[in-house]
């Protein structure tokens, strides 16, 4: 009977243990919704950075339309959740060129962001333009650091969100390099305060407002520049969480600088960031910091609503693609097997453009980066963008001499043979010996007249792609930026309707050295080596195939999966315009 009354006493203890379990259980397995035990929540901040208008998925980039899903599944996870972008969003590719910017704001609009900060190139269509853009978003567009002539603010300081019972105070700042990296008319009457001064102004007057605060702050981590988010987080006390871009950094765990979280993505959209912020009643607890990348995004399903509003984008600037910027009396050279292996009047005219618009001493852009020809006749915004689709903005940087004679020197490398990274350039002349070894192919380097000194240093206009580093060009990725100006096809298109009528010519910028192997003609495509497999035959109706575009697709993209070339597809398709494909279009592919 003893043992009997001892096991009944063991098991009413253990009943009550599990009964004690299951009241916890349910608060511990709500923290995925925002609370925890007691009085504890987690607040989530979704964050983005210089996507520059990369709207669709790509190898790289996650993309706005996935971007969306991923949002709506967090807010489904935990309602607690804020979306904020640190800037550089409303410029850079076609799709938001053209409408300067307002395609941008409907996509943003439909994903539900609650704040932005404006990057420098959220300026490039001028800040008039950029107040009308923050009158469109259903977000505000925050910072406290940009001042009109009287000394007021140009935009809003700060808001105040209630999130979960807790008032998170958001506030912006915009980097002060923005004077100098976009066209100066952009800002014209506008200065930026030391983003450091401002923040501790808005924090003091959050201090009673705000439980949390958070700067949203397009200013960077790099060493080269002078207001960092890191001179902030220093310099600022009260500041507890720093959504921070400009310098394109992956900051994979965030950066600590002292209790200051500092969160950046990268760029593109090839992250998407993620601050977790811990809080017991409105007391801040801990925080912390993670990325979600590219390759984590292949199993989610892109958001049809923004799907929707791509495309819907994409169709209706058929009208503004088709308007003439100019006309040209000769056509303009831009096939590949003629820019990667010499110069063209095409290259001759883009590299003028970007000497025009920047004031450079010397202009260089890369052939691979010059993607179709132009006809004699009008031109219009379309083919402009045809030829130079990809965006690429222009960049000065002061170079010596001696890296662009560098330059050069990789640049023809490979002659005869085609390569991307051939220069076409503007404001000097060399020659080319191909007969001498690589790296002594280059001489009689003059510019503007002169002859290039190697110790002197030039202003050099090249396109944001080589200035990093791109197609090899890493004499030019240490240099820092002078300035930043709009894209090439922006330039390009500006310089035509500034001119009307142009008649371009190559005009022995880069002369090849006679006795040694003969330069292409720049009238036609050059003809292929001989090792060099004939083109394709053109495909009849057995020899091809049917393929569905899908999101994220480019003409050139599919043209690689099928071993062709893009203007192969173009004319196989009769598409008018090779930039303007849509997911669910069905294209003629060849097969092998």
């Amino acid at each position: 009977m003893s043992s009997m009354l001892k096991r009944s006493a063991w098991l009413s203890t253990m009943l009550g243990l599990l009964l004690g379990a299951a009241t916890v259980m349910p608060a511990a397995a709500a923290d995925t919704t925002g609370t925890t035990a007691g009085t504890t929540k987690t607040i989530t901040i979704l964050h983005t950075n210089d996507i520059h208008s990369r709207v669709e998925e790509s190898t790289d980039s996650i993309g706005y339309a996935k971007l969306a899903t991923i949002i709506r599944e967090q807010k489904a996870a935990n309602p607690n959740t804020l979306v904020l972008d640190a800037g550089d969003t409303f410029h850079g590719q076609t799709i938001a060129n053209l409408v300067r910017g307002e395609s941008i704001v409907k996509i943003m609009n439909t994903i539900g962001y609650d704040a932005m900060a404006p990057g420098n190139h959220d300026f490039n269509y001028g800040s008039d333009r950029l107040v009308e853009l923050s009158g469109m978003t259903k977000f505000p567009v925050l910072s406290a650091n940009v001042k009109k002539a009287d000394g007021s603010r140009l935009l809003k300081p700060y808001i105040i969100k209630e999130v979960g019972g807790v008032k998170v105070g958001i506030f912006g700042l915009t980097t002060p390099e923005t004077a100098y990296k976009t066209h100066p008319n952009n800002v014209k009457g506008i200065t930026f305060a030391d983003p450091a001064a401002e923040a501790k102004a808005v924090v003091a007057e959050l201090k009673d407002k705000a439980d949390i605060v958070i700067a949203l702050a397009h200013l960077g981590v790099d060493k080269s520049s002078v207001d960092t988010s890191i001179k902030v987080a220093e310099q600022v006390p009260g500041i507890d969480v720093i959504i921070d871009g400009h310098s394109h950094t992956v900051l994979e765990k965030g950066m600590n600088v002292g209790s200051v979280l500092i969160a950046q993505t990268g760029e593109y959209s090839k992250n998407i960031g993620k601050v977790e912020l811990t809080l017991d009643g409105t007391k801040l607890k801990s925080k912390t910091a993670s990325l979600t990348m590219r390759p984590a995004a292949n199993t989610i399903q892109a958001d049809p609503a923004v799907l929707s509003i791509i495309d819907e984008v994409k169709k209706s600037q058929d009208t503004v693609l088709s308007q003439v910027v100019g006309s040209t009396s000769v056509k303009l050279i831009g096939e590949r097997e003629v820019v990667r292996v010499g110069e063209s009047n095409l290259g001759n005219l883009i590299t003028d453009a970007m000497l025009d618009e920047t004031g450079a001493d010397v202009a260089l852009t890369n052939g691979g980066g010059i993607r179709a020809s132009i006809e004699a006749g009008p031109i219009t915004k379309g083919q402009v963008i045809t030829v130079l689709p990809f965006g690429n903005y222009i960049q000065t940087k002061k170079v010596k001499g001696s890296d662009i004679v560098a330059a050069l020197e990789l640049g023809v490398s490979s002659y005869p043979e085609p390569l991307g990274g051939f220069p076409h350039v503007g404001g000097l002349t060399f020659v080319l010996d191909p007969s001498e070894a690589k790296g002594q192919r280059v001489s009689e380097v003059m510019v503007k007249g002169a002859p290039l000194d190697p110790q002197k240093e030039y202003l050099l206009a090249t396109n944001d792609f080589m200035a990093a580093g791109g197609d090899q060009y890493t004499m030019f990725q240490n240099y820092p930026i002078a300035n930043d100006f709009s894209s090439l096809e922006e330039s390009v298109i500006a310089y035509l309707q500034k001119k009307g009528a142009v008649e371009p010519k190559t005009e022995g910028r880069i002369t090849v050295k006679t006795g040694t192997a003969a330069a292409p003609t720049p009238s036609a495509p050059a003809p292929a080596p001989a090792q060099t497999p004939a083109p394709a035959p053109a495909v009849t109706a057995p020899a091809s195939s049917v393929y569905v575009v899908k999101s994220g697709d480019s003409l050139w993209k599919i043209a690689k999966q099928y071993r062709t070339t893009w203007q192969h597809l173009q004319q196989l398709n009769r598409l008018a315009n090779p930039n303007l494909i849509f997911p669910g279009q069905e294209l003629i592919v060849p097969v092998s």
